[in-house]
């Protein structure tokens, strides 16, 4: 039989039977589908209760009569509580509330409460305690959706490992409430695990260990690619495998797991607690694909890491290579021994300070290195002929850019190049070759090498006449603009044989 508590009169059957308004037309249905019910004075105190479900009354006995019922919810819905009672007494209304029971907060109501007469109310509820449950799972897999959400947008988006790896463990610790998480890699080159990213500890000696295999917590976990839980590392103080700062941490708990992709150990991630951690299943499933994606935002790091290494080496190579084929072109004009590397640092000051792109300023300059590479097909008979050329010499001379052209354009990565050696012959009132281009139709690359090209050959000794003066040749350079060069080119030409001349650096 359900147990009732009485200090009324009336049995609280009959209360309800009473009851006034909507309250009392709900009375009896209420009553039917409750697992408490209550009967309280206008101030909270309970008067009489029921509990009509047996887990319940065994669990609380004699809990509630003679006391307020405030003080038997948290301090926040006790404030929300009172705001009811007024509300209820005020309108009459039926008003519902959540609460769960001080101390044990593992049983949850939901609740109406309404007036019962002039001086009493009543309230019925109804046990929700699986619901809850059940919500707060549901949330928690919400959450952990989420973490696992932004940490794929992390690795799609292409994010620095170590940002990377910060946003995972802060991920970790939001969802575990956990005091301290770090992740080790494996150097592949020294067969050690190395810290590489942390969160939580007191100390700095974690960031400088390194642990061979099958050392410490973390080099059995990578060895033996096993996930370890420890619910009490004071335990294995004794063991060699407690790291000795960690007493200063009191750390107590640890969960450690190994960050495995495509069969490769790349690291471990571990976790720690200065109080018990309790893991279920659940959690200890979405550590796992945790780690899982830990592992292949490691793989691909370390994969775009060796790629733009590759890349790196491989530009290197390529420039290294086209720096050679000028110093050929150097060594075959011995007159013209250092043009090359100083008409690159003149156009590469001028694309500078006129706003090129630093992503295309490689590109200027490996234009600047090659501009006359078309010239290893122009016979030396012509090349190097100490006099004037005669018309017919001077057509094969003009050859050059389109010779360097078809050298070049078989070969991709040169291709943002090619403007310097194929146009910078090109004047600025058409009258240039080869193809005669006209102000703005010749390439800006172009258009600021030829003012470099002209001024160093100017003030270079060539065989058939001598070096002009620095300032012959600036003079020269003005007097050409809008001529044969672009007027805004030689302006900022001006300025910057003003501020810092080239001559001082020949």
């Amino acid at each position: 039989m359900p147990r009732v508590h009485r200090v009324a009169d009336d049995t609280l059957e009959n209360q309800l039977h009473y009851l006034p308004g909507t309250v009392s037309r709900l009375g009896g249905i209420l009553q039917a589908f409750a697992d408490l019910t209550v009967l309280l004075d206008l101030d909270g105190t309970v008067l009489e209760y029921r509990f009509d479900t047996p887990h319940l009354q065994n669990r609380f006995p004699d809990l509630l009569l003679n006391r307020r019922f405030q003080n038997l919810l948290s301090s926040e819905v006790a404030l929300r509580f009172d705001r009811q009672l007024l509300q209820v007494r005020e309108s009459g209304e039926l008003l519902a509330f959540e609460f769960s029971l001080q101390p044990s907060e593992e049983q949850w109501f939901d609740a109406r409460i309404g007036l019962c007469s002039d001086s009493q109310l009543v309230l019925v509820a109804r046990e929700i305690t699986d619901h809850k449950r059940l919500e707060s799972k549901l949330g928690q897999q919400v959450r952990r959706l989420a973490a696992l959400r932004s940490i794929d947008l992390a690795i799609a988006s292409g994010l620095d490992l170590k940002l990377l790896l910060s946003i995972l463990l802060d991920q970790v610790a939001n969802l575990l409430h956990v005091d301290a998480g770090s992740i080790w890699l494996v150097n592949p080159e020294t067969n050690q695990l190395a810290f590489s990213s942390g969160m939580g500890f007191n100390t700095n000696a974690v960031q400088s260990a390194r642990l061979r295999l099958g050392e410490g917590l973390a080099g059995q976990v990578a060895l033996e690619r096993k996930s370890m839980i420890i619910p009490d590392l004071r335990l294995n103080i004794a063991g060699s495998a407690y790291p000795p700062h960690f007493a200063d941490e009191q750390f107590l708990a640890y969960y450690g797991l190994p960050l495995v992709a495509k069969g490769k150990t790349l690291g471990v991630f571990e976790i720690y607690n200065r109080a018990p951690l309790r893991l279920d299943a659940d959690w200890v499933e979405f550590l796992n694909v945790l780690s899982g994606q830990a592992a292949i935002a490691i793989d691909n790091a370390i994969l775009f890491q060796d790629l733009q290494r590759s890349n790196v080496e491989l530009s290197l190579a390529y420039d290294a290579t086209i720096e050679g084929w000028a110093r050929t072109l150097d060594l075959r004009d011995r007159g013209a021994k250092g043009h090359t590397s100083r008409v690159v640092d003149i156009t590469t000051q001028l694309a500078l300070s006129m706003g090129v792109e630093k992503d295309s300023l490689i590109h200027v300059r490996r234009g600047a290195i090659l501009h006359d590479i078309g010239k290893v097909a122009i016979p030396d008979e012509i090349l190097f002929k100490p006099g004037p050329l005669t018309d017919a010499e001077w057509q094969i001379m003009q050859q050059h850019p389109t010779l360097a052209v078809n050298l070049l354009a078989p070969i991709s990565y040169l291709a943002p190049a090619l403007d310097i050696p194929r146009w910078h012959h090109e004047r600025w009132d058409g009258s240039g070759y080869p193809e005669r281009l006209r102000g703005e139709q010749i390439p800006f690359a172009a258009r600021l090498f030829a003012i470099a090209d002209v001024y160093d050959a100017l003030v270079s000794d060539r065989p058939y006449r001598k070096a002009w003066s620095q300032t012959d040749a600036i003079q020269y350079i003005e007097s050409q603009s809008g001529k044969q060069f672009d007027p805004r080119v030689v302006v900022e030409f001006m300025k910057l044989t003003t501020s810092n001349g080239y001559a001082a650096s020949r």
